[in-house]
């Protein structure tokens, strides 16, 4: 069983570098862009379905590059949603050191429970397209607190991931495991993975 977690396209909101969260905010031009270019480098393997995040910027991505490909578009996982950040959505990422210096924003949900909703949408996947490969169009923050999950790593310890970025996890002997992330082997990842600093996010 393989899931490559596939970061949405741009939108407006992340080329302003504004939180995102679970606002729902369209692809534009250029997320469209990445999507079909995702699919063209994607095209070199083989999958068997596309599934994503409800969020439309999500499921968007998942069309086109199912249409892409050829590839059927299954359904919709609310756990593959994006981290909701409450009051601090549509803040720009520089104001948020001064705002919430502790990253305590009004109706977030708390950061432990990201990762393990992460991994219920890989076992919801794995359970509807067993053996398959699967392409599941995410979120930023989402996809990195669930690989750390898997991994054990810190989650601000993983690099941001590009839009249309894709990070591969395969399920065997019982448990996952990451292979890739954002394209790069899991093992140019991990050794620097500890002496990162602390950063801020820049979601959605």
């Amino acid at each position: 069983m393989h899931i490559a977690l596939i970061r949405h396209g741009q939108t407006d909101w992340n080329l302003a570098l504004r939180m995102q969260g679970r606002t729902d905010i369209p692809l534009n031009d250029t997320g469209r862009e990445q999507a079909r270019v995702a699919a063209s480098v994607l095209a070199n393997e083989p999958w068997d379905v596309v599934v994503s995040s409800p969020l439309g910027r999500a499921r968007e991505t998942a069309e086109i590059i199912a249409a892409t490909l050829g590839v059927p578009l299954g359904a919709s996982y609310d756990e593959l949603v994006e981290q909701d950040f409450g009051v601090a959505e549509g803040t720009h990422v520089a104001e948020l050191e001064t705002r919430w210096p502790d990253r305590d924003f009004a109706g977030k949900e708390p950061d432990d429970a990201v990762g393990p909703r992460g991994i219920r949408g890989l076992e919801r996947i794995a359970l509807d397209h067993p053996r398959a490969r699967v392409l599941a169009v995410a979120h930023g923050t989402l996809i990195r607190y669930t690989l750390a999950a898997i991994t054990g790593h810190e989650t601000w310890h993983y690099p941001k991931l590009d839009n249309a970025s894709s990070s591969l996890v395969r399920f065997t002997d019982a448990s996952w495991r990451v292979l890739t992330v954002g394209g790069a082997d899991i093992a140019e990842v991990l050794p620097p993975l500890d002496e990162r600093p602390e950063a801020l996010p820049l979601a959605g």
